[in-house]
């Protein structure tokens, strides 16, 4: 059930539903799911293709809004924002990772990982996103553009840019869906990295028994319900 200490959390949801239209009538995606994220905890969503995890990924950045309950994100109630105010509460404190990247083609590497800083009218965006690419290790890549690089080349850029401005929350969904089983591994261990040496908070969606095996605690989802919460050892 939702947490009385919940406005401290990164994340707590209570009793949160969504249905979407559909040609064939309303589609219940999600139903009644109650968790919270704790600071500095990981946490995989894990279920079958179908199952809601995507869509409890979008909830959770306040990006699809829930057709019932309530959704807190870093202590604020999404409900009571417009799409405005949700965008400024995101900047700098949560962001998020894809399987498809979601990298701008026409842009280098390291103009892909500085832009969110330069949006928020940093000087120091240069700088902090050259730092963030030697974290990921890839400062030799920095005047590339993303068609230049392998699928885990990219997937290390958006893992930069995701963390270039140090947020408390970390939303990643399928970030190994698009790579083969060698370089899921090398993310999964960049991710294991962020997890030890930054404390960011981690939610992360997939299908893969090895990225959750990374996790404090597994969420299983099944037709859009929590079948599961399983805490580790």
């Amino acid at each position: 059930m939702f947490d009385a200490n919940a406005p401290s959390a990164p994340l707590a949801l209570e009793a949160v539903g969504l249905t979407l239209p559909s040609t064939a009538g309303p589609v219940e995606i999600l139903r009644g799911l109650d968790f919270v994220v704790a600071p500095g905890e990981r946490v995989a969503v894990v279920g079958p293709s179908g199952c809601g995890k995507s869509s409890l990924i979008a909830v959770a950045a306040g990006l699809e809004r829930p057709t019932r309950g309530k959704v807190r994100l870093l202590g604020e109630d999404l409900s009571a924002l417009d799409e405005d105010r949700r965008a400024r509460l995101r900047r700098g404190r949560v962001s998020l990772v894809f399987q498809s990247f979601q990298l701008l083609p026409a842009l280098s590497v390291i103009e892909n990982i500085e832009l969110p800083l330069m949006l928020a009218g940093r000087s120091d965006a240069r700088a902090l996103a050259l730092d963030a690419l030697r974290w990921v290790d890839m400062p030799d890549y920095a005047s590339r553009k993303p068609f230049q690089l392998s699928g885990g080349q990219m997937q290390r850029v958006a893992i930069a840019r995701a963390l270039v401005h140090s947020p408390s929350l970390l939303l990643a969904d399928e970030p190994t869906g698009n790579l083969d089983t060698t370089t899921s591994d090398l993310i999964l261990e960049l991710l294991r990295r962020v997890a030890r040496e930054t404390k960011t908070t981690i939610l992360m969606a997939t299908h893969s028994a090895e990225a959750a095996s990374m996790a404090d605690t597994t969420v299983r989802l099944r037709d859009g319900r929590i079948q599961e919460i399983q805490r580790a050892a």
